[in-house]
């Protein structure tokens, strides 16, 4: 702005100058309007306003000044001023900067993480010698740290671990380890999210054959305990008939069975005509029933 300011200036004088000389008397108007512009110019190179919501840097011919919060500042024309934006900033480890994570079993698989960062504002000077630049913040501290940081916590874990039971404790342990790697940098991080974790194809394998592995054990398990089941069974049955037999043994004496055959013949004397059957054990006198007769 500065130079647009001189050159307009010198432009105004110009005009000025030949209009005088006896030139058109539109170049008296221009060169008023060229002096105004070239002022408003002037004026705006000595100002500076810094947005809401974000820090700048100022450089003066190499040297770095004092953080410029959000407002109005005056400045040197020469001054350089470098903004960082104070709101969290989103770093996606996703698509081509997806991380490759190895667990402490040796399987292979693919991270999805998101880091919400943003500068503290009193650290801007030293983030600014430190990168530079808001992106470069985000590619030179924020990205390698939070990439060795998701492999090295991986890498204590079991790759089920990994990608199940304890996704919850690997996000809270790399969202603290994080935090407290960059905040001394003077770089807050707010969130860290655990997206995805997806095994690599040769550990889907392995775990495919893990779960056909396991669900063929219960079914063999299964099959185990109903036979142990079904052979218990048995025996209480087998123990129940034998002391039934036992008892029966026990109790049937000659006159009983003797008794209960003549008590058999005699329902079937009453539908028949006479039998003349042996009763007992087939030697005794043989008995004679008359169904008519009873």
């Amino acid at each position: 702005m500065l130079f647009l300011s001189v050159v307009l200036a010198i432009a105004a004088i110009v005009m000025f100058v030949l209009a005088r000389r006896g030139g058109p008397g539109r170049l008296k108007v221009g060169a008023v309007g060229a002096l105004v512009v070239s002022a408003l110019f002037g004026t705006a190179s000595f100002v500076y306003v810094v947005s809401a919501y974000e820090v700048g840097v100022p450089v003066t011919f190499g040297k770095v000044g004092s953080p410029l919060r959000s407002g109005m500042h005056l400045k040197s024309p020469f001054t350089d001023v470098t903004t960082f934006s104070t709101r969290p900033v989103d770093l996606n480890l996703s698509d081509k900067d997806v991380v490759e994570v190895r667990s402490n079993q040796g399987g292979v698989m693919y991270v999805e993480i998101t880091v919400k960062w943003a500068v503290q504002p009193e650290k801007a000077v030293e983030l600014y010698r430190l990168a530079g630049s808001e992106q470069a913040i985000q590619q030179r501290l924020v990205f390698p740290d939070s990439r060795e940081i998701v492999r090295n916590v991986f890498a204590r874990y079991t790759s089920e671990q990994g990608y199940t039971s304890g996704r919850e404790q690997i996000n809270s342990e790399i969202g603290k380890l994080i935090k407290e790697r960059l905040a001394p940098r003077g770089i807050d991080v707010t969130t860290v999210n655990l997206r995805n974790v997806k095994p690599s194809d040769q550990l889907q394998e392995q775990i495919d054959r893990k779960i056909q592995q396991q669900q063929s054990t219960e079914r063999a398990t299964e099959a185990a305990r109903t036979a142990t089941a079904e052979a218990e069974r048995r025996r209480i049955e087998a123990e129940g008939i034998a002391k039934a037999n036992k008892i029966l043994n026990a109790s049937l004496t000659d006159k009983v069975l003797l008794n209960q055959c003549i008590e058999a013949f005699k329902e079937a004397a009453t539908k028949n005509a006479v039998y003349t059957v042996p009763c007992g054990n087939g030697n005794g006198t043989p008995l004679i029933v008359d169904g008519t007769k009873r």
